[in-house]
């Protein structure tokens, strides 16, 4: 199934790349046909290592955080499967995701600031959580559409730039201008559209992943106390007038980094945390657990 959600948000992402160089016409078509295939190409294969390095994360080896690879270690084991590379972004804000395209190519990653934040068990929840996106394949389809989206934003920035610029003004007199305009536009809701994909792929997966972490480590209350701390950081960071989050991190990791209500919701890569957080719960009642 995740084989498929793949190859039809590579499709998606095809489709709208084409359109925009329909829309400007001529040689274009072409050209953005042919960065379609590329970025296929490019995004099943090398989309991993893009992510680490627009998130600018870095892979660490044991001696560096002995404790966190004992964790993944010991959590990966339970579930089944090889151990993923450990990465840790120099970043504030508490956060983790996990890429690569099988689980033999996974990477774990994980914020200064989530390592500063939580406690062991709660840290060890997020952990399983993420392993759990490994587990079911999720990280394939997260990491490509991230790539993909990225790219497509990139794109149809530079030709909002070339066309502001004056780009439009190389169409002749015969209506090739309309080509220029409709261009324009296609770039401007290109970005709109492989976001909108990215948060249906995004949000159906966060709670599989929950289940999966909470019957792994036996413990829902530690990844329901972490998303509660993530949330009111996030809070926190949107009441100071903090930036948008990279579209990138911001799919892929455990929580929208800056997740708040009202209009934030709308456009939130992840389900609302206190709908999260009363399913872990629920689930902690059908094991006979105790909720803190």
């Amino acid at each position: 199934m995740n084989q498929l959600k793949t190859i039809l948000f590579l499709g998606a992402i095809s489709v709208l790349l084409v359109a925009i160089g329909g829309a400007i016409g001529g040689f274009w078509t072409y050209l953005f046909l042919a960065v379609a295939l590329l970025m296929n190409l490019g995004s099943y294969f090398f989309s991993d290592s893009i992510v680490l390095r627009m998130s600018r994360a870095r892979v660490i080896d044991e001696q560096e955080a002995p404790a966190l690879f004992g964790m993944v270690r010991e959590l990966a084991d339970r579930a089944g499967l090889p151990m993923p590379k450990v990465a840790i972004m120099a970043d504030p804000a508490p956060n983790a995701f996990a890429t690569g395209r099988n689980p033999s190519r996974a990477v774990i990653a994980v914020t200064e600031g989530l390592l500063r934040l939580t406690n062991p068990r709660e840290l060890r929840g997020v952990i399983a959580h993420e392993l759990a996106h490994v587990a079911n394949r999720d990280t394939l389809v997260a990491t490509v559409a991230a790539a993909g989206a990225t790219a497509i934003t990139h794109i149809a920035s530079m030709l909002q730039w070339g066309a502001l610029l004056g780009g439009g003004q190389r169409q002749n007199e015969e209506g090739e201008g309309n080509g220029a305009g409709s261009g324009l536009l296609m770039a401007l809701l290109a970005p709109v559209a492989a976001m909108m994909l990215q948060m249906g792929i995004s949000r159906s997966r966060e709670y599989m992943a929950d289940e999966f972490a909470a019957k792994l480590t036996g413990d829902p209350e530690a990844l329901a106390s972490a998303l509660l701390k993530l949330q009111s950081y996030g809070e926190q960071m949107v009441g100071q007038g903090a930036p948008a989050p990279q579209p990138i991190t911001a799919s892929l990791s455990i929580v929208n980094p800056l997740a708040g209500g009202g209009m934030f919701r709308l456009f939130s890569t992840h389900p609302p945390i206190e709908q999260r957080v009363q399913r872990l719960r629920e689930i902690a009642e059908t094991m006979g657990l105790r909720i803190a």
